[in-house]
């Protein structure tokens, strides 16, 4: 992700890319001697595209170096210093003044350096990583294997400027319905008029906004699904400021059809047919190897009939989700867990049947539980105006589960656009918008509810010849046995499953991850394991069953 612009949803022109060669130290706090190596940003220390590869201590610091010149601008513009994310902890210093700090590895931070620069420019950043389990941490472990993966520490998305005028604008919210789309602008200063020019095939829409929320009614709507994933392009233009963004029209809701609860794509019953997705490369790590790495898995996924992929305990670059747009990949995106995770509370228990839990008694310590619902909070105000995104995980299996009524209660109002797994596999409690299973080791045979049921974790069958350590749930040697396998498993479990209220089923998962082996494709992403043709022909069946 070197060259994609980092936020596609509020374009500028002014955009400078920061990626690329850094000086680099690691130390154990102190000021390092030398600057002895670089890095290539945005790649981690610990993925082989960075250069370093190799691991950082939980007790040492990374610290970066950029040198750069100052950008063109007018005396009255700004120039905004913005980090897509930085795992964990990172302090941010230019020409020798801390700008300030940031925690948390998933969301992205900026400042306002406009008062610091000078004509040559030195930007530091001093970055740590503990694997603190008080904030989100994901599946990244020290010691991986199985079902955790290789940490990755540091700089890991984008650092860029932008200039921007004196007055402008801080960010947006879209919220879309079938005919008619609501754009709200936030800005620096108080609100003054704006103007939106939307590009529609019947001709452009120009609206004057006096005030900072606008609502567009769109004649002949063009609505977007996987299978037609329209997007409306518009400009927004507030004094001297222009920004580039798009919006598409699309609800995701629940209701009941012939008396049997579904979830609902533009009002009519839909079939979200997934894949797990972790996000993982053996040689970006937590990115691509380049710019079309995210749309080469889309594509893969939907020649294999999927409409969605579960984003699983993680938090992509922005160009992840715009390139599920614009090629038409749901995505049900989970929170990034915090938390202790406990093998034999989380994952022994639950699989041989114990599924019920207090979890008012559970991750008690408040500053983790605090730091959840923040970070929480923030992932959906940074995502929402997203349109492929259909649903929220909250808790997975009890991660760091706590007071998840409590939860659901305060963060639906921020989003009550899509549906809410509030507890994805087991440890139910009573508010979520779905009932949701995992089911890995038997045969699927929910007790249906008064919820439309998602199967939000199943399969995981592993096909290889290696006899080396491999992780996942059933085991085949062969691709043929493999594919009747997982065929059956759709035509047999899942299929019969849908008359009686299941609207979705996400498999496990999209590609190998490190010694987990059971991905339809291989890690490096050169083998497709599965049959396409069948699992097409599998999609079909599936979505003519729940529209029945």
């Amino acid at each position: 992700m070197l060259n994609a612009y980092p936020r596609p949803q509020m374009r500028r022109l002014s955009f400078i890319n920061l990626n690329g060669t850094w000086d680099f130290a690691v130390t154990d706090g102190g000021l390092p001697a030398s600057f002895s190596e670089t890095i290539n940003v945005p790649y981690p220390p610990e993925s082989p595209l960075s250069g370093i590869g190799r691991r950082i201590g939980s007790g040492e610091t990374m610290r970066y170096r950029r040198l750069f010149d100052c950008p063109k601008h007018e005396k009255q513009e700004r120039v905004i210093l913005h980090f897509g994310a930085v795992d964990q902890i990172a302090e941010v210093f230019l020409n020798g003044t801390l700008l300030g700090r940031h925690a948390g590895g998933y969301l992205p931070f900026s400042f306002d350096i406009s008062d610091f620069l000078s004509e040559k420019n030195e930007l530091i950043v001093n970055a740590t990583d503990t694997i603190d389990h008080a904030y989100p941490w994901g599946k990244q472990k020290a010691k991986n294997g199985g079902m955790w993966y290789t940490p990755f520490s540091g700089i890991w998305q984008t650092v860029w400027m932008e200039v921007v005028p004196s007055d402008y604008v801080t960010g947006l919210k879209i919220v879309p319905m079938l005919e008619s789309v609501t754009v709200s602008v936030e800005t620096n200063h108080p609100f003054s008029n704006a103007s939106l020019e939307i590009i529609t095939p019947g001709g452009p829409i120009r609206v004057e906004m006096p005030e900072p929320t606008v609502t567009v009614r769109i004649d002949d709507p063009l609505l977007w699904t996987p299978e037609t994933p329209y997007l409306y392009r518009y400009v927004l233009r507030y004094g001297n400021d222009t920004i580039q963004s798009y919006f598409a029209l699309r609800t995701v809701s629940e209701g009941e059809i012939n008396g049997v609860p579904r979830l609902l794509l533009n009002g009519k019953p839909y079939f979200f047919h997934g894949l797990l997705d972790q996000g993982y490369w053996p040689d970006g790590l937590c990115l691509p190897p380049d710019d079309t790495g995210y749309e080469r898995d889309i594509l893969t996924a939907k020649e294999n009939g999927f409409n969605m992929l579960r984003k699983h305990i993680r938090i992509e670059p922005l160009p992840f989700y715009e390139a599920c747009d614009r090629l038409g990949m749901l995505v049900l995106q989970d929170f990034v867990n915090n938390g202790d995770y406990r093998f034999c509370h989380d994952t022994v228990l639950p699989t041989i049947g114990f599924k019920r839990l207090c979890d008012r008694m559970t991750n008690r310590d408040e500053r983790t539980r605090r730091i959840f619902t923040e970070t929480a909070k923030e992932t959906i105000r940074h995502l929402f105006n997203t349109p492929c995104i259909a649903g929220w995980t909250v808790f997975n299996e009890g991660w760091g589960q706590f007071c998840a009524d409590e939860q659901y209660r305060v963060l639906k109002p921020l989003d009550p656009t899509r549906f809410f797994d509030t507890t994805s596999g087991w440890f139910r409690r009573k508010e979520s918008d779905v009932q949701s299973e995992h089911v890995y080791f038997r045969q699927f045979k929910p007790k249906f509810g008064r919820k439309p049921c998602l199967l939000s974790e199943f399969g995981g069958y592993v096909c290889t010849d290696d006899s080396g350590k491999k992780y996942g749930y059933r085991f085949f040697r062969d691709l043929q046995t493999y594919r009747k396998a997982l065929s059956d498993l759709y035509t047999n479990q899942i299929l019969p499953a849908i008359p009686k209220g299941l609207c979705g089923a996400v498999y496990t998962q999209l590609s190998d991850v490190e010694a987990e082996k059971n991905g339809i494709m291989s890690y490096d992403r050169t083998t497709v394991k599965t049959d396409p043709v069948r699992m097409r022909e599998i999609a079909v069946l599936l979505s003519d069953e729940i529209r029945k």
